[in-house]
């Protein structure tokens, strides 16, 4: 599949998520629920970034503190909503957002990976023994339309390093007080 681009729409998708239901008696108390392209892109600009794994340094350490301590700035830019997208199950991003301490950013469980495939963004990660991931990649969406791509380099199946800095929160605020809002 060809990486998307600006200009493209973003694929279109669904994502089954769990989400907390207080009417559900139990320790679990969560059900079914399902998120769509609709509830993300429509009728809004927000930034999504991608990255390869739940639980890992990278991810845990740099990008998504890094968007949560910043969410604020990123608004007060122009944006409506931060998404983070991952090709986990809703089980381990529900997790690994309580472990983060997350309360601002919104986790998109890709679990299948369609989404990251439909934005050419699929890559092997066997290597690591991940199966098949997200390249790093952040994007600025307006109304479900790429407005800003930021890619890591050297996209590769199987790659032996785990770049970041074009996708930091920085650069993305970078790229939104250099725009028009």
């Amino acid at each position: 599949m060809t990486m998307k681009k600006e200009g493209d729409r973003v694929p279109m998708a669904a994502w089954p998520v769990r989400v907390r239901d207080d009417s559900i008696d139990g320790p679990n108390p969560y059900r079914w629920d399902e998120m769509s392209n609709e509830d993300v892109f429509s009728g809004q600009r927000v930034v999504v970034f991608s990255l390869p794994g739940a639980f890992t340094p990278t991810c845990s350490t740099f990008q998504v503190p890094g968007f949560e301590s910043n969410y604020n700035a990123i608004r007060d830019l122009g944006i409506d909503e931060i998404y983070c997208v991952s090709v986990n199950d809703s089980f381990v991003m529900n997790k690994w957002a309580k472990d983060q301490c997350v309360e601002r950013i919104k986790m998109i469980p890709d679990g299948n990976g369609d989404f990251t495939a439909g934005m050419g963004m699929l890559c092997e990660k066997f290597n690591l023994g991940f199966g098949k991931r997200s390249w790093r990649y952040a994007m600025v969406v307006n109304d479900g339309v790429i407005e800003k791509m930021f890619v890591e380099p050297g996209f590769e199946d199987n790659c032996t390093t785990d770049p970041y800095g074009e996708t930091s929160p920085e650069a993305v605020i970078d790229y939104l007080k250099s725009v028009d809002n």
